[in-house]
């Protein structure tokens, strides 16, 4: 079983001219059953051309149409991305996974705000992520494929470096992933920790979760009050917070990743956690043995 994104989901690439954009689409196309699921691009200059055999489209919608694509990944320069993000949900896809970093905060507020007050389904991954892979069926997103195995073990983390660190620790251990999910280090964004949470715990192919967060923001906070009070299958959970060390008021690599206002410590995190029955650690080397013990 996965979460988000199976063999059988449909993939359009927004920014699939750019550079980044066409070294993307042909790495997740040559995984697992990618060739069969990038199906379209999308770039208004360059409709009724092709990369690499994937036709391009003008919209996301006349590519929906087209090739039956529900979900979207994008890889737009940052001062276009809040538009392309948008023009996806408006053509109603499933999911939306957006890698560019750097799109001002402003847009992603009103790109929040849209989707809302638009009583939108679709589903929003990042900006400012990885990505999602459910091993040996697809990866849309820029993560090394080869160091992922199939498994039942859930993750979900703010850090794409991180998640790869624990999916390499979960893979030398034998234990392969269910589905991983980089929700991206932005302060506004789509999925959050307990959204993810709450869809593996649902998930009857995983068995347990490795959840990793940094500082900033009571995201982590909030999806470990949920698993303690209002969860009804729970599953083993493992948690890792990057940034014990950082100091108040300084931005740690991600634009999320800053303790304001005395609030948002690695510290206070991994109490949180602690206290609501999520298994921590301090050192990241240890996630992998450390879920492995709970099993």
């Amino acid at each position: 079983m996965s979460i988000l994104i199976d063999r059988n989901t449909r993939v359009v690439t927004q920014g699939i001219t750019g550079k980044t954009g066409q070294f993307h689409t042909r790495m997740c196309r040559e995984y697992a059953s990618g060739a069969e699921c990038f199906v379209a691009g999308v770039n208004p200059k360059k409709a009724g051309e092709s990369f690499e055999g994937i036709p391009i489209y003008g919209s996301v919608a006349e590519a929906k149409r087209a090739t039956g694509a529900n979900a979207s990944v994008i890889y737009v320069p940052p001062p276009f991305a809040a538009a392309a993000i948008l023009e996806a949900v408006e053509a109603d896809l499933d999911l939306v996974i957006c890698i560019t970093e750097g799109i001002p905060v402003r847009d992603m507020v009103e790109v929040r705000d849209r989707m809302r007050k638009g009583g939108h389904r679709t589903v929003l991954v990042g900006p400012n992520c990885p990505g999602v892979i459910t091993p040996d069926e697809i990866k849309i997103g820029i993560m090394p494929g080869h160091i992922h195995k199939r498994g039942r073990i859930g993750v979900v983390s703010r850090s794409g470096t991180l998640t790869y660190e624990a999916v390499g620790q979960l893979t030398e251990l034998g234990l392969g992933q269910s589905s991983a999910v980089g929700i991206g280090g932005d302060p506004v964004g789509g999925l959050k920790h307990k959204d993810v949470l709450e869809r593996f715990m649902n998930d009857p192919g995983t068995d347990a979760v490795i959840m990793i967060g940094e500082i900033g923001g009571s995201d982590e906070e909030a999806a470990a009050q949920w698993y303690a009070t209002e969860c009804s299958n729970r599953k083993p959970v493992v948690g890792f917070i990057a940034g014990v060390t950082a100091p108040p008021g300084k931005r740690m690599g991600h634009a999320g990743a800053i303790i304001s206002g005395g609030k948002g410590t690695a510290q206070e995190k991994l109490e949180v956690m602690d206290a609501c029955g999520i298994k921590v650690t301090r050192n990241p080397a240890e996630m992998g043995r450390l879920l492995k013990s709970v099993l």
